[in-house]
């Protein structure tokens, strides 16, 4: 059985340029950015603890992070103006025909 994944918004403020590119860099490895410090992220909760060690690994206390996991009612709730597509939603329902 396939292990369910979710959106995940990761925001992050990092005080030190070397720290933010390689926060930056890392995140592009699992999701999408959607502005500067900002990444939309389809994650399993596996991925998402991987994820969250790492940016430890790399984090100073002076520097912050928000990881907020969205269900699929709020993605669908998300208004992009410029980019519509930025957050496909997936649907995992049954058509009856």
């Amino acid at each position: 059985m396939a292990a369910s994944k979710n959106w995940y918004l990761v925001c992050y403020d990092i005080r030190e340029p070397k720290r933010w590119r390689k926060v930056y860099k890392l995140l592009q490895g699992y999701g999408e950015s959607v502005q500067l410090s900002i990444f939309r992220c389809w994650l399993s909760q596996r991925d998402r603890e991987k994820l969250r060690w790492e940016l430890e690994n790399i984090l100073e206390v002076e520097d912050s992070l928000l990881l907020a996991g969205l269900c699929h009612r709020c993605v669908e709730r998300i208004q992009l103006c410029n980019r519509p597509e930025a957050w496909p939603v997936k649907s995992e329902g049954y058509r009856v025909i």
